[in-house]
């Protein structure tokens, strides 16, 4: 009988701890431009290389090169530089708040606000959304209010979601922003449905998924690729790449797939990899996908490469599991630099005006911070009510929540 050496259990490990050097030589970047652009309806088995590639539009002198490049005019672009900045000086002016007490939770999207606010540029109204909680480019890009959003952090008596949702989990069926879940990846099989159920109506609207890195070890996120796959869902399924989940990096989800759009590869799913800091190859990528969804092509699966620079949360101390370092040393760079610097490049916009904007920006969003906190905040002012815990979920409430609420006098 042959004998064999014990097993042992492989633990991925990432390529630096806190205290070490910033190691991102593992992520293979392409020139800028040099990734071809199939046609939409381009055979999934054809395209496989996108699923290992990085598409990128921006060079490092801000110029727009390559295939995937012209499909925005400079003023849609000026227009999507001024969503990233709003969407970062809300962040800020939030996670202060939030450090003043006056909300539990906040969760930042510096470093990824690209990713969702460069997508809105390619979705319709009717379109659903099925976002996690760095997606409120979406909301911002697609003119939900800042006074609304406000709000519904500080669960104040304006609160849309009347105190039933976590900070930052917002909902507006108008926006096509479904309800946020604080259970990851349910929303991946949530929009597989809803896109599934368009193309049982004969609708022309379609679902966008959307999910992290480390979700995408949930089995929901398997069980929606199954669907998609088999039903040739409408929908187009996002995986947020920022490297890191909560406290471990990507490679614990990943596993040795190589790359997560390798992932929709073994389901038939066209799958590409796209610059998540750069603002025109992701709504290039976002256009091609949600075509090739309306023209009733099936699903297609988008990871965006990005980096989370600050916490996970306020509830995250990063310091504890990366170097501190890390994000000065990305090699992708920031979306909101690198769209400014086209714009200048191209002469549109100047540093001078941009200077100008944030000082423009940072009013409004002032300004809806003070008329949200006039209706209150978590540590002061109204709260919504009690009662509206039983209202907005049975069409007619059944005996014992009547009974309940009679109970607790509201």
């Amino acid at each position: 009988m042959t004998e064999y050496a014990p097993l042992s259990l492989h633990v991925p490990e990432p390529a630096v701890r806190p205290g070490g050097v910033p190691d991102f030589s593992t992520i293979k970047i392409p020139q800028a431009g040099s990734v071809a652009r199939p046609e939409v309806d381009a055979d999934p088995q054809s395209i496989r290389d996108l699923a290992y590639s990085v598409i990128r539009v921006l060079n490092r002198k801000g110029e727009a090169v390559g295939p995937w490049a012209g499909l925005l005019s400079d003023t849609e672009l000026l227009e999507g530089l001024r969503h990233m900045m709003t969407l970062r000086a809300f962040d800020a002016r939030m996670l202060m708040a939030q450090r003043q007490g006056k909300t539990s939770f906040y969760m930042q999207h510096m470093g990824e606000e690209a990713v969702s606010c460069a997508f809105r540029m390619a979705v319709r109204p009717g379109d659903m959304n099925f976002p996690t909680y760095r997606q409120a480019g979406l909301l911002i890009a697609g003119g939900y209010p800042l006074f609304e959003m406000a709000c519904q952090i500080y669960s104040n008596e304006h609160d849309p979601m009347k105190g039933r949702q976590l900070p930052v989990m917002y909902s507006s069926k108008e926006h096509g922003f479904f309800s946020i879940s604080g259970n990851l990846a349910t929303q991946y099989i949530q929009a597989v449905g809803w896109a599934m159920a368009s193309a049982i109506k004969h609708d022309n609207k379609i679902a966008i998924a959307w999910i992290g890195d480390g979700a995408t070890a949930e089995s929901d996120f398997h069980a929606a690729l199954v669907f998609a796959s088999t039903y040739h869902a409408p929908v187009v399924l996002n995986i947020v790449n920022n490297q890191w989940a909560i406290s471990t990096f990507q490679g614990i989800a990943r596993g040795g797939s190589g790359t997560f759009a390798a992932r929709g590869l073994g389901f038939g799913i066209p799958a590409l990899r796209v610059d998540g800091n750069d603002y025109l190859a992701v709504h290039a990528v976002a256009a091609w996908a949600c075509e090739r969804a309306r023209r009733n092509l099936g699903p297609t699966l988008i990871e965006h490469v990005t980096y989370r620079v600050g916490a996970h949360s306020t509830s995250d101390d990063p310091s504890g599991y990366r170097p501190k370092e890390e994000s000065d040393a990305w090699p992708l760079g920031d979306p909101v630099i690198r769209l400014k610097n086209h714009l200048i490049t191209r002469g549109a916009w100047s540093e001078q005006r941009h200077k100008q904007a944030e000082a423009e920006i940072l009013d409004t969003v002032v300004a809806a911070q003070k008329q949200a906190e006039s209706y209150g905040t978590l540590s002061s002012g109204p709260k919504p009510s009690a009662r509206d815990m039983f209202e907005d979920v049975f069409a007619e409430m059944p005996e014992h929540l009547r009974r309940q609420r009679q109970q607790a006098g509201v």
